[in-house]
């Protein structure tokens, strides 16, 4: 078994599977939490993955142990993850930080759409554009 060394460039990660695959599983459990909080559909999370196919969204959720995520991938939960905090730092209410991805939103970003609706280009720019949103909402 390779074993990858424990400080690595983004580049570097990409050509570790054993990083990737270290990663996965913590990263697989992170975004079942968030897709339920924003109750997303099986396709709204495929799409958020990177339009992943049915089967392979499927094993990816069955079996998150043996599962290895693509670098892109794991890139876009990160983001999901940091607009995830963002959004309950800013809306300290559950109900109200879950709401706020599904409610339309006037920001020149969103153009009167959700935030979800603008990640759900499919694009990793679009989620990580709201992320970068939601950043300079908290002062980062």
């Amino acid at each position: 078994m390779t074993v990858a060394p424990p400080f690595l460039t983004a580049r570097e990660i990409a050509r570790h599977p054993a990083r990737l695959r270290e990663l996965t599983p913590t990263a697989i459990a992170a975004f079942r939490d968030i897709a339920r909080h924003w109750g997303l559909s099986p396709m709204e999370q495929r799409i958020l993955l990177g339009i992943l196919p049915q089967s392979t969204y499927t094993k990816y959720m069955r079996d998150a142990g043996n599962a290895v995520l693509s670098y892109d991938t794991l890139q876009r939960i990160s983001h999901l993850y940091g607009i995830f905090k963002a959004i309950n730092v800013l809306l300290p209410d559950d109900r109200l930080a879950d709401a706020w991805i599904s409610r339309p939103n006037d920001h020149p970003l969103f153009k009167g759409a959700s935030a979800k609706d603008v990640m759900l280009d499919g694009t990793l720019e679009s989620i990580a554009a709201v992320r970068a949103y939601l950043d300079a909402e908290r002062g980062w």
